[in-house]
Formats: structure tokens, C-alpha cells, sequence
């Protein structure tokens, strides 16, 4: 979607005088925008996933690695769900 296309989407409120004071967008577009503030533009993760510690991803690999070793593992379409929740 263009800029052109999303400013058309957006309504202004005004007071009394004319003055715009607040704005309304559409809440797909508002999804995307919070979508994107919260997303660091080199790597793609998001704000919380870049500040992760490294100690925890480490753990998280490996209680990866062991559920793996175990024979638990889960389908892709899963994975895909939970991380795009």
C-alpha cells in the first residue's frame, strides 16, 4: 500500500475552531505501523527478540536441541503459527 493510498484511509477529528487534534486510522494500517515501530529494521526481529540476553537464547537453543534429540519435535506449520501469534 502506497502513502497515497493510506492517507486517503486516514480521517482527521478537528475542534471547534478547525484545528485537527486527533487522527483515525484504520486498524489494519495501525497493526502494520506497531508492526514496524516494534521491529528492528537491519535484522527483521522484533524489539524484544534484538534485547533478548544471549544466556536465554543460548538456553533456548539448547532445550531445542535436547526436545530434538528426544524425538519431540513439531510440525513447521506449528512453529510458523506460534511465532506469527
Amino acid at each position: 500500500m502506497t502513502i497515497a493510498q493510506i492517507e486517503n484511509l486516514i480521517r482527521y477529528v478537528t475542534n471547534a475552531e478547525g484545528k485537527a487534534t486527533d487522527v483515525i486510522v484504520p486498524l489494519e494500517i495501525w497493526q502494520q505501523l506497531i508492526h514496524s515501530l516494534n521491529t528492528d529494521s537491519v535484522s527483521g526481529l522484533a524489539w524484544i527478540d534484538e534485547k533478548e540476553p544471549k544466556e536465554q537464547i543460548l538456553a533456548d537453543l539448547q532445550e531445542s536441541v535436547r526436545l530434538a534429540a528426544a524425538g519431540q519435535t513439531f510440525p513447521v506449520s506449528q512453529l510458523w503459527e506460534d511465532a506469527t501469534a
